[in-house]
């Protein structure tokens, strides 16, 4: 049987949102602090965003610059980063509030026991198989961060003709890490009626470098054998087109990396489809708590590492013996919201407790939407009693765009109450 060692905070995911968390705790004297990342280098995502908008509008930094400072903060302050090393499964340990964490490394399988566990696993893009596009398996088929790793990692060749698979944020970065492969963007494709990115770089994409949309289209099949020689794409109003090329990237379209917490049994969300968890980032597995895109797939860097300073200061006050809050209320929403994140509420965390040095007032929910919805107002109300009515300062609110709502309504939530319900009017 595997010895146990006993660690005092163990962080799953040296990501932005995990190594901001490790670097406070290890800062605060919260004992030994590991942080455990299967892949060979800590940062996450953005090691491989070569491109700039991480870090601060006073220091802005690329991708790689901005997880080599999270790295260096977090070692510099005293916690150990474990590369190479995947987290496989959970056993409870005899001792009562402790998690062990089953691993494998490069020394080997271990069992690690630790007295607080942060989950900072990310989120993931669904590949292929699972958007069910149909077709043989050719090479030269990729996700964004399949591309970026190849390209900006590796330094390998991508093709020539490349098809990129959504109009996002992260469909744009994709059509930039191809050109700067070398290749040529043969068309965005996506499913809506419109881009879902900013007008002024959809527009810079289209007029400047060239890059045609097409909209209201769907990939329905990959052609060639061996390697890609083209995609099959049908229009709204029902004409198939093939589009020739030897590359085709799917983006977007980010799910929590959620196997461990699922293995963990913890709640999950139905919106998120992450952990559910408490204003303080509790999950409901005692000692647990959850950061980053785990809990919202997808959200920038500085959201998730902001976040894993969050669950920082909350695991200090776990390892300084306050209650664990269960089971909480629910949070949720009503369409054209798609998503609430925290959404749980406990009512002894609702007011924080300023006597503690590691207490913070609760951070604002953060929501999505389905649809553009033009001057939106966001409702909340429990059990047929309004607690809170917001309009929110956007003209038009985007499903591409994260929307926030304020915590001044916590007070008038009743404890013993049922589910708090945010609906969009």
């Amino acid at each position: 049987m595997t010895a146990v060692r006993q660690v005092d905070v163990l962080v799953v995911g040296a990501g932005p949102a995990g190594l901001a968390a490790a670097a406070r705790l290890a800062t605060a004297g919260a004992g030994r602090v590991e942080v455990l990342e299967r892949e060979t280098r800590p940062g996450g995502v953005p090691r491989h965003c070569a491109h700039g908008g991480f870090g601060t509008w006073i220091r802005p930094l690329t991708g790689p610059s901005y997880a080599h400072l999270l790295a260096a903060a977090a070692e510099r302050a005293g916690a150990v980063v474990r590369t190479r090393t995947t987290v496989l499964d959970w056993e409870v340990a005899a001792t009562c509030g402790t998690n062990v964490l089953l691993t494998v490394g490069p020394e080997g399988p271990e069992a690690l026991a630790a007295r607080a566990v942060v989950l900072a696993t990310g989120a993931r893009e669904r590949p292929r198989a699972a958007r069910l596009v149909p077709g043989t398996r050719p090479a030269g088929v990729y996700t964004t961060g399949e591309l970026q790793q190849a390209v900006h990692l590796f330094g390998q060749r991508i093709g020539t003709r490349a098809v990129v698979v959504g109009a996002r944020d992260v469909s744009y970065a994709a059509a930039r890490t191809v050109r700067t492969a070398g290749a040529e963007v043969v068309a965005l494709v996506t499913e809506h009626p419109r881009a879902r990115t900013s007008p002024a770089r959809a527009r810079s994409a289209r007029l400047v470098q060239g890059v045609p949309l097409l909209t209201d289209t769907t990939v329905t099949e990959l052609l060639g054998r061996g390697r890609l020689s083209g995609v099959r794409v049908r229009h709204r109003d029902g004409r198939t087109t093939v589009l020739p090329c030897d590359t085709v990237v799917f983006t977007g379209d980010f799910v929590p990396d959620h196997e461990l917490a699922r293995r963990g049994a913890l709640d999950l969300d139905p919106g998120t489809r992450g952990p559910a968890v408490h204003t303080a980032l509790h999950t409901s597995r005692p000692g647990v708590f959850a950061a980053g895109n785990l809990l919202h797939a997808v959200e920038p860097a500085g959201t998730a590492a902001r976040e894993g300073a969050r669950a920082a200061a909350a695991v200090l006050r776990h390892l300084a013996g306050a209650p664990w809050p269960h089971p909480g209320i629910p949070v949720t929403v009503e369409s054209p919201l798609r998503w609430i994140t925290p959404n749980r509420l406990t009512p002894n965390l609702l007011t924080p407790d300023r006597s503690h040095p590691a207490a913070a007032p609760p951070p604002p929910h953060l929501l999505r939407i389905e649809a553009p919805l033009p001057r939106l107002v966001l409702y909340v109300h429990q059990d047929g009693r309004l607690l809170h009515r917001a309009r929110l300062g956007v003209r038009t609110a985007q499903p591409h765009r994260t929307l926030t709502l304020g915590v001044s309504w916590h007070g008038r939530v009743d404890p013993e109450g049922g589910e708090v319900r945010v609906s969009a009017g």
